[in-house]
């Protein structure tokens, strides 16, 4: 069992690689809508830490990126973290039921999943505040526009975590900030 201050410590070491991960990796994609790699990180702290600990990680990330980079103020820190708790979360809850690289798909594609229908229905309540358009305005982009954004989105996030879930495993277990037999 970890100690509580380790598992502070990488939570929060996880935190702030996710911070990085925004800071570095973000790509525009269409309109206001931009890629960034944040929720494989809170995604691999929810495995390693389960739900909360990637509801945690979803919410500093956020509000440091409010504070700092975003453009998008307190809807975009909504927005964030709805979208980043609803794929995160979700994943660490299927797969904290029981773990294993099927389990961690599984959850992985829930998180997708519901992040996507999440997102359709929180752009279109909050989009026509954001973006200053007529709700009518913004139903006609769901389709063509967010829809396809979350997609690419989910499925960027969901190949990238279980390419580098592994690895960071092992990282955190030489660095002894997790044990070996923790995450399988």
């Amino acid at each position: 069992m970890y100690s509580k201050t380790k598992k502070t410590a990488a939570v929060g070491m996880l935190c702030a690689f996710a911070y990085i991960a925004t800071a570095v990796g973000r790509v525009p994609v269409v309109l206001f809508l931009k890629y960034d790699p944040k929720d494989v990180i809170i995604a691999i702290t929810g495995f390693l830490f389960g739900p909360p600990a990637s509801f945690s990680a979803a919410l500093i990330v956020s509000f440091a990126e409010m504070l700092t980079i975003s453009e998008n103020g307190v809807l975009g820190l909504i927005m964030n973290v709805i979208s980043s708790c609803s794929f995160a979360c979700t994943a660490a809850f299927i797969y904290k039921r029981r773990r294993g690289p099927l389990r961690a798909f599984t959850g992985l594609l829930c998180g997708w999943g519901l992040m996507v229908v999440a997102m359709m229905f929180w752009n279109y309540l909050v989009a026509p505040i954001y973006m200053g358009y007529p709700r009518e305005a913004v139903v006609k982009l769901l389709l063509p526009a967010f829809l396809p954004f979350n997609l690419l989105k989910g499925g960027l996030n969901t190949a990238i975590t279980m390419l580098v879930y592994r690895p960071v495993i092992t990282a955190l277990h030489r660095c002894h900030l997790i044990e070996a037999d923790e995450n399988s």
